[in-house]
């Protein structure tokens, strides 16, 4: 996480709010997190949707006027600040609202700029349904941004040596 941090500030996204739930004490006390918002997830356990809803609220309560809203992870290791200031820019060259979506091993995914005119469906998600379930279905223009390796992503440590 403390390296995904650093990419969004360097990417100089903002401001950034970190949803924490499992783990989250021993997030805390690991991290500086002084510089985020942190936003606690209790019902984490009940999958990424509920994830989304808590960070999307608190999101609208910190900037009322966002015209979108950059949702990542922390598990993408090959995510660089460059990747993230693309995303961006398309976002604020897109002459309608629209979802920017990094595309990698032939799919859209995240990290992904979704618009305030999708932050209703957004909250609607239940369950393990997350972001790329709206990237099936947009019901907005979707604009793919190429993302070398955004396919591995770091779940157990298995995962890490084989990185």
């Amino acid at each position: 996480m403390e390296r995904t941090l650093r990419v969004v500030r360097e990417s100089g996204a903002g401001p950034t709010l970190a949803v924490l739930g499992a783990h989250r004490d021993a997030i805390q006390t690991a991290i500086d997190l002084a510089a985020v918002r942190v936003v606690v997830n209790p019902e984490w356990e009940q999958g990424i949707a509920t994830s989304i809803r808590v960070g999307l609220r608190a999101a609208q309560e910190q900037v009322s006027d966002a015209t979108g809203i950059l949702m990542l992870v922390c598990d993408q290791p090959k995510l660089n600040a460059e990747h993230l200031r693309i995303l961006i820019a398309v976002h604020e060259r897109a002459v309608e609202p629209s979802i920017v979506a990094s595309l990698y091993a032939g799919i859209a995914g995240i990290p992904a700029i979704f618009p305030a005119s999708q932050f209703s469906r957004l909250l609607g998600l239940q369950g393990d349904a997350g972001a790329r379930y709206l990237l099936r279905d947009p019901g907005c223009p979707l604009i793919s941004v190429p993302f070398e390796g955004g396919e591995v992503d770091l779940d157990t440590p298995y995962d890490l040596a084989a990185l």
